[in-house]
C-alpha cells in the first residue's frame, strides 16, 4: 500500500520560504515511470498543480510558479521536498503531495494534505 505524508511548518511569514517534505512508503521514488507531484488548494478555490520530480530526478514546475519553486529529493529517505520562495498570503493553501504512474497520468495516490498559512 502506497502512502504519502506531508510534513512541515503550518505557519510561514510573508517573504519567507515555505518548505514541505513528502515521505513515501510502500513504493520507491526512484521506481521507473513514477512521478511525484506537489499540488495545492487555496481556501475556497480549486486545485493547482505546482510541479513534479520524476523517477530520474528530473523536475518540471508550473509556469505560473516556476520562478519561486524548487522540488528536490532525498532518495536515502524516500522523500521529496517542495520549497516555495517569497511567499505571500495568497500562497495560503492546503498542500498535497501525490503520485502518478506517468508524467501525464492521473494521480493515483495522494497524501492527506497539510494546511500552510502565510501571515502578512
Amino acid at each position: 500500500q502506497v502512502q504519502l505524508q506531508e510534513s512541515g511548518p503550518g505557519l510561514v511569514k510573508s517573504s519567507q520560504t515555505l518548505s514541505l517534505t513528502c515521505t513515501v512508503t510502500g513504493d520507491s521514488i526512484t521506481t521507473i515511470y513514477n512521478y511525484w507531484s506537489w499540488i495545492r488548494q487555496p481556501p475556497g478555490k480549486g486545485l493547482e498543480w505546482i510541479g513534479y520530480i520524476g523517477f530520474s530526478g528530473s523536475t518540471y514546475d508550473s509556469p505560473s510558479l516556476k520562478s519561486r519553486t524548487s522540488i528536490s529529493r532525498d532518495t536515502s529517505k524516500n522523500q521529496f521536498t517542495l520549497q516555495l520562495s517569497s511567499v505571500t498570503p495568497e500562497d495560503t493553501a492546503v498542500y498535497y503531495c501525490a503520485k502518478s504512474g506517468g508524467y501525464a497520468d492521473p494521480f493515483n495516490y495522494w497524501g492527506r494534505g497539510t494546511l500552510v498559512t502565510v501571515s502578512s
